[in-house]
C-alpha cells in the first residue's frame, strides 16, 4: 500500500521504521525523563506522595494542588497513575498532575 499524497511515501517499510523510532524514543523518555512509579495520598501525615522510578519521592499537601483544595480524604486517596506514569489522575476530583 502506498500513499503518494503524503511528502513521504508511506509504505511497509517506512511504517516499521517509524514504529522503530518511537520505540526508541519511548526508551529514551524512560531512562531520562522524569517519571511515576507510585502515588498515594498519606491521610495522617495530609500529604500526596509520589515515588519516582530513579528513587526520588516528592510530596505536598493537597491544599498546594489547584483543585485539592478542601478535598475530602477519601476523594484524595482516589489517586492513580496511568502505566506512562507521566502524571497523577484523580477520578472523583477530575484532576491531573503532570509530573515533568
Amino acid at each position: 500500500m502506498v500513499f503518494r499524497n503524503w511528502e513521504k511515501e508511506l509504505t511497509e517499510e517506512n511504517f516499521r521504521e517509524q514504529i522503530a523510532q518511537a520505540k526508541e524514543a519511548w526508551k529514551n523518555a524512560e531512562a531520562t525523563e522524569a517519571r511515576a512509579e507510585s502515588v498515594q495520598y498519606n491521610q495522617s501525615e495530609d500529604l500526596i506522595v509520589i515515588k519516582l522510578k530513579n528513587g526520588a519521592i516528592f510530596c505536598f499537601p493537597p491544599s498546594l494542588a489547584q483543585g485539592l483544595e478542601g478535598a475530602s480524604p477519601e476523594q484524595l486517596a482516589d489517586v492513580w497513575l496511568p502505566p506512562s506514569g507521566s502524571s497523577v489522575h484523580g477520578e472523583s476530583l477530575d484532576f491531573e498532575l503532570g509530573i515533568p
